[in-house]
C-alpha cells in the first residue's frame, strides 16, 4: 500500500468519555464529584457541549464540585458561571459582609476565622433568590475552613410535622434593623446611600420600612418557609429563621444587647407572619436537623462547588489560617 493510499482514522472522544465522576464520600451522594479524564480540559468549553447533562446532575444530586481543572483565576471562573447560566447577579439586599472582588465575583462572607456559619439556602430571607451558587476555593485554610452543605429536602422531611404545618400556616417574618453600628449599615445592604431608593426597592420587594429618625431605618418582611422547586416540583425547606432568630446570637451577647435594647430594635429577628415568636427550641430543632443531614468534604485548592440554591444549603466551619473562597450568583428567581 502506498503512502497517498494512506487515510489516518480520525478518533472521535465522546464527552462522557472526557471526565469522570464518582462521589466523595461512597456512601453519600451529595456532592457529585467530576475531574477530568485527560489533562488540559477547559472547564468553560467542556460546560459549552455539556450544558443539557449538568443540568440533569444539579437537579438530581443539588450539588457537584469540579476537581482538577487548573482553574487558577477568578476570570476563568466567572467565564465558567457564565457558561452555565449566562449573566452572574448582583448581590443585592445583604444579610452579611462581602468585598466584590471583580464584576459579580464576591468574597464569601467575611465573619471571623472563629465563628461557624449555620447551614441556609442563599438569600432564602427574601422573595427573590438566586437559583444557583458557585464557590471557588483560591486557598485553603491550615486547619478547618470546609462548606458544609445539606440537601434541603431531606431537611424540610425530618421537620416534625405539626412544626412544618405552623410555618406553612404563619410563614416568617424578617424584621431588621438599620444605622445602630451593630450590623451591616442600610447604605452596604441596599449599595447605595440614597434614601429614595431604598424606598423603591422596598416598595417592589414587598418590604415594610420606617424610618425611625434620620439615619435609622427598620425593615419588615413576610416571607416562605418552605418553596417548591420549580424544575422539580419537589417541596424544600427554605428561610432562614434560625440565622435571624435572637436565640443564633451567643448568650452574652444576646443579654448585652438585650440590656441596651428592647427586642424588637435588635438589629436582626425573626418571627411567625403574624408578629408572634417563634419558640426557641423549635429553632433549636431546626439547627439539630441541619446538623444531622450536614456533609462535610475537605476543599482542595481550584475546587468550585456548583448548588441548586433550592435543593441544597450551605455553611461555613470555623478555620485556623488564611482562607481564600469566591463566590458567584445567577439565574435569578421570584417566589412569589
Amino acid at each position: 500500500m502506498s503512502l497517498k493510499s494512506f487515510k489516518r482514522k480520525s478518533i472521535t472522544i465522546s464527552q462522557e468519555q472526557l471526565i469522570n465522576t464518582e462521589f466523595i464520600q461512597p456512601d453519600q451522594h451529595l456532592p457529585l464529584l467530576i475531574k477530568p479524564a485527560v489533562d488540559g480540559i477547559n472547564l468553560a468549553t467542556w460546560t459549552t457541549s455539556n450544558r443539557e447533562w449538568l443540568e440533569t446532575q444539579i437537579l438530581n444530586y443539588g450539588g457537584i464540585v469540579f476537581r482538577h481543572f487548573n482553574v487558577n483565576e477568578f476570570a476563568e471562573f466567572e467565564k465558567f458561571i457564565q457558561t452555565v447560566s449566562g449573566e452572574l447577579i448582583e448581590y443585592s439586599y445583604r444579610s452579611t459582609p462581602r468585598s466584590q472582588v471583580s464584576g459579580r465575583i464576591y468574597t464569601s462572607t467575611e465573619y471571623p476565622a472563629e465563628q461557624s456559619i449555620p447551614l441556609h439556602n442563599e438569600m432564602a430571607y427574601s422573595l427573590n433568590w438566586p437559583m444557583k451558587i458557585w464557590f471557588f476555593c483560591v486557598k485553603t485554610a491550615e486547619n478547618g475552613g470546609q462548606t458544609p452543605i445539606a440537601d434541603s429536602r431531606k431537611v424540610f422531611q425530618s421537620i416534625e410535622p405539626k412544626i412544618k404545618e405552623k410555618f406553612l400556616e404563619k410563614k416568617i417574618m424578617y424584621v431588621r434593623n438599620y444605622g445602630q453600628g451593630l450590623d451591616l449599615q442600610w447604605e452596604n445592604v441596599f449599595q447605595t446611600t440614597n434614601k429614595s431608593e431604598v424606598e423603591n426597592y422596598c416598595r417592589d420587594a414587598d418590604i415594610e420600612f420606617e424610618w425611625k429618625d434620620e439615619n435609622n431605618l427598620r425593615t419588615r418582611q413576610i416571607c416562605q418557609a418552605v418553596a417548591t422547586h420549580p424544575k422539580t416540583g419537589e417541596i424544600v425547606w427554605f428561610n432562614q429563621a434560625h440565622l435571624f432568630h435572637i436565640s443564633s446570637l451567643q448568650s452574652a451577647v444576646r443579654e448585652s444587647l438585650l440590656s441596651m435594647l428592647k427586642e424588637e430594635d435588635l438589629p436582626r429577628n425573626a418571627f411567625y407572619g403574624d408578629g408572634s415568636k417563634i419558640e426557641t427550641s423549635i429553632i433549636e430543632e431546626i439547627n439539630a436537623i441541619y446538623q444531622q443531614e450536614a456533609v462535610i468534604f475537605p476543599w482542595e485548592e481550584g475546587d468550585i462547588l456548583m448548588l441548586d440554591n433550592m435543593l441544597v444549603a450551605h455553611g461555613r466551619k470555623p478555620f485556623v489560617g488564611k482562607r481564600k473562597v469566591l463566590v458567584g450568583m445567577a439565574e435569578p428567581f421570584c417566589g412569589q
